[in-house]
């Protein structure tokens, strides 16, 4: 078992002070948006023994056990975070599986560099993700029924929004969501810039279910997808709730502080609420152009205590334990690789003490005991 260290990545839209609360420690004055925990290779975690990408490739079978390196090759096939929104993050959405393949390999073929700025794919691999809530988290997953953002921009009386107001009522479903989108992303963005700044004063005005929406064209004025964010649902998760975000599903993460896993994967195709390059072609192709409820996880608990947040994919599975003080051990051993993730109290995991934002890397089959008082996440693969 492997106490790790782990990067903070110091992105614009960060909080300056939620993940040093978190960790016990003074801020630094810049934010602080992501830790991750892992073998991603822009950010691997460090051991004892190296860096866990390093440790894992000297023998993967036994880091990982057989049956994982069997069902997603050597490689730990998730990457674990804890993320501290302090400001909306883009508005995006994840290809699938085949999506991800062919999108790769084109670019490839074109000659795209992986690190150019207009490049969309910079693997064959799709990017499924859960958020758990730390504490209050704000956020947007999936698309409103077309009448109910009608009425939300109607609502707004600016003329400007009008010509959408016609076309979500005009159209069916999908028809009007993908029209709507691409007039969104394809108009003159002088007119829309306009047009933001108009809805913008009057989601201030009116307050209450708007006021988020005044608070993202505060922080990207004149950007399309300030409107393209209103056609989504707003999603308010409590402590110990959760979103699944899966394959074309465009979502954002607006405030808070949360535990994030997600396939080991850069894959994001932008929609807007960025200053990076938006595809709008490639977006719409990935983009599933339906109303869907948000679909806010709790967890469900096991006879031995173990709450699982259960979701449709295999290369995480993320549970969460709450230890009472004073209760017997609880025995984690498994034949996937874990990594354990304390955060609130103090949890002793084998002969490791384990403090909030402290995290330990599990090998497949190695002995492994936790007791409290404290809570810890499990980040794990159904192999």
């Amino acid at each position: 078992m492997d106490r790790l260290d782990n990067t903070v990545r110091p992105y614009a839209w960060g909080s300056t002070t939620a993940i040093p609360r978190l960790l016990g420690v003074e801020p630094t004055g810049e934010p602080q948006a992501e830790m991750w925990m892992g073998a991603h290779p822009g950010a691997p975690s460090h051991t004892g023994r190296g860096p866990l990408t390093e440790v894992i490739d000297e023998d993967p079978e036994r880091e990982l056990g057989r049956a994982a390196v069997a069902k997603f090759g050597p490689r730990l096939p998730f990457l674990l975070k804890i993320l501290a929104a302090g400001a909306p993050l883009s508005l995006q959405v994840h290809p699938n599986l085949e999506q991800a393949r062919e999108g790769y390999e084109d670019e490839e073929y074109r000659g795209i560099p992986v690190d150019a700025p207009h490049r969309n794919y910079k693997d064959a691999n799709h990017k499924p993700e859960l958020i758990c809530a730390l504490t209050e988290f704000d956020g947007l997953c999936g698309f409103r029924a077309p009448e109910e953002t009608a009425e939300l921009l109607a609502a707004l009386d600016v003329d400007s929004l009008k010509p959408y107001v016609d076309l979500l009522r005009a159209h069916p479903e999908e028809a009007a969501l993908r029209e709507v989108l691409t007039a969104l992303l394809t108009a003159d963005r002088d007119a829309m810039a306009r047009t933001v700044t108009e809805t913008a004063a009057a989601c201030a005005r009116l307050g209450g279910s708007y006021a988020p929406y005044a608070d993202l064209a505060h922080h990207y004025p004149g950007d399309p997808g300030v409107i393209a964010a209103m056609l989504l649902n707003h999603v308010r998760l409590q402590p110990g709730e959760a979103l699944f975000l899966g394959a074309g599903v465009p979502h954002a993460y607006l405030n808070g502080l949360g535990v994030e896993i997600m396939a080991n994967s850069d894959n994001v195709l932008r929609c807007g609420l960025t200053p990076k390059h938006v595809d709008v072609p490639e977006l719409l192709r990935i983009v599933r152009f339906e109303a869907s409820d948000p679909g806010v996880l709790r967890p469900e608990a096991s006879p031995d205590g173990e709450e699982i947040y259960a979701t449709p994919i295999d290369e995480f599975r993320l549970s969460r334990h709450v230890l009472p003080q004073d209760t017997p051990p609880r025995d984690l051993t498994a034949e996937t690789p874990q990594i354990l993730l304390c955060t609130a109290g103090s949890v002793r995991a084998g002969d490791i003490t384990l403090g909030p934002g402290r995290s330990v890397f599990v090998p497949a089959g190695e002995k492994v005991e936790v007791s409290g008082p404290g809570t810890i996440f499990r980040a794990t693969v159904v192999a």
